[in-house]
């Protein structure tokens, strides 16, 4: 079986478009060896996709839940006395809060929903740690600064066997955190990132690196670029730099230049 990756097929240009070309087209990519294939996950692989992937959606869903009690505190005028309003100090000011009944009612009910997700996504968050829990490169990923236990199943999940790519560049490529690249004669052009993959792995990588900026080494990187680029240039290239890192983690079941400096 052949899964072939509909964006490598260039079929945009073609005056006739139809089922019966589309199929002879393919089997003589096929023939020749210039079908671009697409990778098929096995069967353990696509199940722990399908925890991760449900849980980043729990996540999203409770964070529009938290957003409308922020909503509903502007309404009635009540200014945030913490960051997070969901830690102890924030649940205490919403159980001292005095609001209207139709206000009360409705951020009552928001809370009584993000507990149920609470509970949801911690359930997830155990289950898909004791499907990792024997996996050497889920730890070895775990020692990269801004990469835990959430991070590191995001990427394990979604990069599955890592051997699949010839190289740490290979998978900066497949994750769309390299530029483009137009070449012409003596001319190139260089563009924004491709954004291509897996846009849960690139939002995990820069959440990875949003604070720490993954590591000593790496945020001196960091400040480097941002001071001549930007602070978000800056943040993708060390995020493609920690994904380099998070190749070899995986591929090697350790991290050489981490446990040298450790």
């Amino acid at each position: 079986m052949h899964l072939a990756n509909p964006q490598g097929l260039n079929w945009g240009q073609r005056r006739v478009k139809n089922d019966e070309r589309d199929a002879i087209d393919l089997a003589d990519m096929l023939r020749l060896g210039r079908l671009p294939e697409a990778w098929i996950a096995p069967p353990a692989t696509r199940q722990l996709r399908e925890l991760v992937r449900y849980r980043a959606k729990l996540v999203q869903l409770r964070s529009g839940l938290k957003a409308q009690v922020h909503a509903v505190m502007a309404k009635e005028g009540v200014l945030p006395a913490v960051a997070d309003m969901f830690c102890d100090a924030g649940n205490a000011q919403l159980d001292g809060m005095k609001l209207a009944d139709a206000y009360l009612i409705r951020v009552e009910s928001l809370r009584d929903l993000i507990a149920v997700y609470d509970r949801e996504v911690a359930m997830l968050e155990r289950r898909i740690h004791t499907e990792l829990r024997g996996h050497r490169g889920y730890q070895a990923i775990q020692a990269i600064n801004g990469v835990g236990r959430t991070i590191g199943a995001i990427l394990v999940a979604e990069i599955g066997d890592v051997s699949r790519f010839r190289s740490a560049e290979a998978l900066c490529s497949w994750a769309g955190l390299t530029p483009r690249h137009r070449e012409s004669d003596v001319k190139t052009v260089r563009g924004a990132i491709t954004k291509q993959g897996s846009t849960l792995v690139r939002w995990a990588l820069i959440e990875a690196v949003s604070r720490y900026h993954g590591g000593p080494k790496l945020a001196t990187d960091f400040h480097r670029i941002a001071e001549r680029r930007g602070k978000n240039k800056a943040r993708v290239a060390v995020a493609r730099k920690v994904l380099t890192l998070v190749y070899y983690g995986l591929r090697d079941g350790e991290i050489r230049c981490l446990v040298e400096a450790a």
